[in-house]
C-alpha cells in the first residue's frame, strides 16, 4: 500500500483549467492509497478545497496573474508583471521546501507552477504547452520553459502523443531531450446519456478582467435570444448563487464538478474560452461548441483556429461575437472523446524514487 505516500498536488491559479484537470489525479491518488495534500491560491486553491474538503490544503504565493484589457497589450502587460512572477515563483520554492520538510512530503506534482520542484523527493510538471506561443519570442519562451521543466523529474503531457491528439503544436515537439510522458486527455467528467435541457449552456472563466468584460459582452447578447440558457459565472465564492434573468437563463456564480457534468450533458451546445482543459472536458462529452479565445492569448487563439480548420468547432474574436453566430456549430463536426486510458499504475511508478524520510512524524501546518 502507498498509504505513507504524501503527495503535494500544487496547480497553478491561472483561470481554473489547472485545477479542475488535477481532479481526476487526486481521484487516482486517492484510490491507488496515496494522501494527496494540495497546494495553490486564489480560486484555484478555493475550487479544490470545495471538491476535496477533507483534504489537507496549503496556500501558496500568487503569481498575481491579470490579463490586458485590450488583446494587443497581452504580452506587454505580461513582459510588465514578469518581475512580479518571478518573485512569487522564488517565493514559492522556499514554501516548496519548507511544506517538503515539515509535512514529509514523498512527491510532487506541479500543474505549471514553475517554482514547486524540490530536487531531494520525485517531482513531475504537468504541462501541455511544450511549445510556448507569444508570436515573434516564441523561440525564446519556449526555451525558456523547457529548461524549468528539465528541473522536474518527469513532464506529463496530458494529451495523446500521436495524431489525433487535441493541443497540435502547442504539446508536441518536433525533438527534444525532455522526459516526456503522454498520458492522454485528462477531465474530470464522464459522458452521461441524458436528455436535453438547455440550448445553450455558456462556461466563463479565466483572469480578470477579461472575463468580466465576456460576461457583459454575452448577456448584451443573450437579451432577447429565444435560448433555454444556461449560465456559468466561473467566480468561485462561498456561497453558490443561482438568479434568473427573464425565466429562459438561469445563472450560477459557480458549480461544484458533479453538477457541471451533468448541467454540460444536459446541454446542447456549448459557448465558452478556448482553453485547453475545456477542450478536454467538451470532447470527454462530445460536446458541439463555440469558442471565443481570450483576446491576446497566443494559445487559446491558436487551439480556437485549429478546431476551426479542422472543421470541429467554429469560433470568433471577442469583439466580433454576436448570438446569431451560435447557427455555425450545426456545421462542424464537434469534439469527439479519444479512448486513450491513463494507466495510474505505471504513470506512478514514479513515486517509488521516494527516499526515506529521517523525520518519524508529520507535522501539520496551519493553512
Amino acid at each position: 500500500m502507498n498509504k505513507s505516500k504524501r503527495i503535494l498536488v500544487a496547480p497553478l491559479n491561472w483561470g481554473l483549467g489547472h485545477a479542475t484537470r488535477c481532479i481526476p489525479i487526486i481521484n487516482a491518488l486517492l484510490e491507488h492509497g496515496y494522501t494527496p495534500i494540495i497546494a495553490s491560491d486564489g480560486d484555484a486553491l478555493n475550487l479544490l478545497k470545495k471538491e476535496f474538503p477533507e483534504l489537507e490544503a496549503h496556500n501558496l504565493p500568487s503569481y498575481k496573474i491579470k490579463y490586458a484589457k485590450k488583446g494587443k497589450n497581452f504580452k506587454m502587460k505580461m513582459l510588465w508583471d514578469s518581475p512580479k512572477i518571478l518573485k512569487a515563483i522564488r517565493k514559492e520554492k522556499k514554501e516548496t521546501k519548507r511544506l517538503v520538510k515539515e509535512l514529509r512530503i514523498d512527491a510532487i506534482i506541479s500543474d505549471n507552477r514553475l517554482g514547486v520542484c524540490y530536487k531531494k523527493v520525485p517531482s513531475v510538471f504537468i504541462t501541455h504547452q511544450l511549445n510556448v506561443l507569444t508570436g515573434s519570442t516564441t523561440w525564446m519562451t519556449t526555451k525558456l520553459h523547457k529548461n524549468i521543466i528539465k528541473r522536474f523529474d518527469e513532464c506529463w503531457v496530458p494529451d495523446s502523443e500521436k495524431q489525433p491528439n487535441l493541443s497540435g503544436k502547442l504539446g508536441h515537439l518536433k525533438d527534444t531531450n525532455l522526459n516526456l510522458r503522454y498520458i492522454g486527455p485528462l477531465s474530470r467528467f464522464k459522458n452521461i446519456n441524458t436528455p436535453k435541457k438547455y440550448d445553450l449552456m455558456v462556461l466563463l472563466s479565466g483572469p480578470e478582467p477579461q472575463r468580466s468584460m465576456l460576461e457583459e459582452k454575452i448577456f448584451d447578447e443573450l437579451i432577447g435570444c429565444n435560448y433555454d440558457v444556461l449560465l456559468v459565472k466561473g467566480k468561485v465564492e462561498e456561497e453558490q448563487k443561482i438568479t434568473s434573468l427573464r425565466g429562459n437563463i438561469m445563472i450560477y456564480n459557480y458549480m461544484n464538478s458533479k453538477a457541471l457534468e451533468r448541467a454540460i450533458n444536459e446541454s446542447s451546445m456549448i459557448l465558452c474560452r478556448s482553453g485547453y482543459t475545456t477542450i478536454m472536458d467538451l470532447a470527454k462529452l462530445d460536446k458541439k461548441a463555440f469558442f471565443i479565445p481570450t483576446p491576446g492569448q497566443f494559445e487559446q487563439e491558436y487551439l480556437a483556429q485549429r478546431l476551426h480548420k479542422k472543421g470541429i468547432a467554429p469560433s470568433c474574436s471577442q469583439d466580433e461575437f454576436t448570438i446569431d453566430k451560435l447557427s455555425k456549430i450545426k456545421e462542424y463536426s464537434g469534439l469527439k472523446h479519444c479512448n486513450e486510458t491513463v494507466d495510474y499504475n505505471v504513470l506512478f511508478e514514479v513515486f517509488s524514487k521516494v527516499k526515506e524520510n529521517s523525520d518519524p512524524t508529520p507535522t501539520t501546518l496551519s493553512t
